[in-house]
């Protein structure tokens, strides 16, 4: 009997032990531990990989070798926002928005992320963030527009925004847009 107790005490102090020590994938690293080089280089062969999966996979030996690397958070959040996975995109980018805080990509891509969920207000809050980061980001002040015009949710920025992107647009299909938008706002 006093053996199996042994056993039993010996038992559960391990399992204790196992689980204080236990890591999760998220789980900050000491400074020294952290191998931000590494991270760099396969955040930068995800992004040229033509296979998602791989993709993937990379992003996520990229944030175990550093958790704090923001091109990482953020790429692997547009992966699983295309992938329709929201919410896990939602954390990402916001993990993002942490390690990246003068970049409006991380910002602009959660607005995305809280548009596609159907989260108006939310997506224009986190748009207007993103250009209090970088008042002149053409991609965001497209999405934002767009959004405002489709939730017929536009101000009197409405007019400006649209005559920027009918000048700077990323595209001719988006200056085209503007165009056309500012030809029904304007009498």
């Amino acid at each position: 009997m006093r053996s199996f107790l042994l056993c039993l005490v010996l038992a559960l102090v391990l399992m204790l032990t196992g689980c204080a020590s236990a890591r999760g994938p998220y789980s900050p690293r000491p400074e020294s531990a952290r191998d931000s080089i590494k991270a760099q280089r396969l955040t930068q062969q995800a992004a040229k990989e033509t296979d998602p999966a791989r993709a993937e996979e990379l992003l996520r030996e990229a944030l175990t070798a550093d958790i704090f690397f923001g091109p990482a958070h953020n790429n692997y959040g547009v992966l699983l926002l295309k992938k329709g996975m929201l919410f896990e995109a939602a954390q990402e980018f916001q993990w993002a928005q942490k390690t990246l805080p003068g970049h409006p990509d991380p910002r602009m891509n959660l607005a995305l992320t809280l548009e596609k969920a159907g989260r108006t207000d939310e997506a224009l809050t986190a748009y207007t963030s993103a250009l209090e980061v970088y008042k002149d980001h053409i991609p965001t002040i497209q999405a934002m527009t767009r959004l405002k015009i489709k939730s017929n949710r536009t101000d009197d920025s409405t007019p400006a925004a649209l005559e920027e992107i009918a000048f700077k647009g990323e595209t001719e299909a988006w200056r085209s847009w503007a165009r056309t938008q500012l030809s029904k706002l304007l009498p």
